[in-house]
């Protein structure tokens, strides 16, 4: 499983200034990476064009071992004619019904799978959005925001387990939160301040799994390495 971008370039329709421009990186390997900065660096842009969601200006996207690529996004809502749990029937392929219990008692939505989508909070709201997209057959999925909203003990139970129960898919996480990309995520491409001498480049992050012991050190260092680019 290899994800590779080359030379890739990206503007705004009507816009004279790229968002990206001359990025190259490569990520490889099953499990969790990340695409950290400051709003406003190309983050989300990068995103759907790894989704094929918008067009690429210039450069190349190669995905290799990976077939389907999902995009999940903080706000993005459910039908409100059902309930939450109506729904997530609805979407669930077939064989993996099982799979969708196990995920609503992890994610903690058990009590409120009975209620609809706008009467849940919004870190509900993107618990749930989050569970539909797991459901489905995905080689790559992309998680902008998409926890964003809820506690940060629920996150981490939620990210462990997704990776325990996904060990063969690839993750894309994009978050502002520093300790978390530098502690579960393999690799980090870090988008730095314009015009600073680092404005993209590629470290490597914790990888924390469940049961392995959490070297602070390396995290300390990860972060630090991280926050030097801005």
């Amino acid at each position: 499983m290899h994800l590779e971008c080359s030379q890739l370039s990206f503007t705004y329709p009507g816009s004279d200034n790229a968002v990206i421009e001359n990025l190259s990186f490569s990520m490889e390997k099953p499990g969790f990476k990340a695409l950290f900065g400051p709003s406003g660096v190309g983050k989300t842009s990068l995103a759907k064009m790894i989704a094929s969601m918008v067009p690429v200006n210039d450069g190349q996207i190669l995905c290799q071992g990976i077939e389907t690529v999902l995009y999940s996004y903080n706000l993005e809502r459910l039908p409100g004619w059902s309930s939450c749990g109506n729904h997530l029937d609805k979407v669930t392929p077939e064989g993996k019904e099982m799979l969708q219990e196990q995920l609503v008692d992890i994610f903690e939505l058990n009590e409120v799978t009975g209620s609809r989508f706008s009467q849940l909070s919004m870190g509900q709201q993107n618990r749930a959005n989050l569970i539909r997209y797991l459901l489905q057959d995905f080689d790559l999925l992309i998680l902008d925001e998409s926890l964003a909203n809820v506690d940060e003990k629920l996150r981490e139970k939620i990210i462990l387990s997704i990776k325990e129960i996904f060990p063969d898919k690839m993750f894309l996480y994009i978050s502002h939160n520093l300790m978390e990309v530098s502690k579960f995520c393999s690799q980090i491409l870090v988008f730095g301040k314009p015009g600073g001498q680092k404005q993209n480049f590629l470290i490597h992050g914790q990888d924390y799994t469940q049961g392995y012991e959490l070297d602070k050190e390396s995290l300390d260092h990860c972060m630090l390495e991280i926050m030097n680019a801005f």
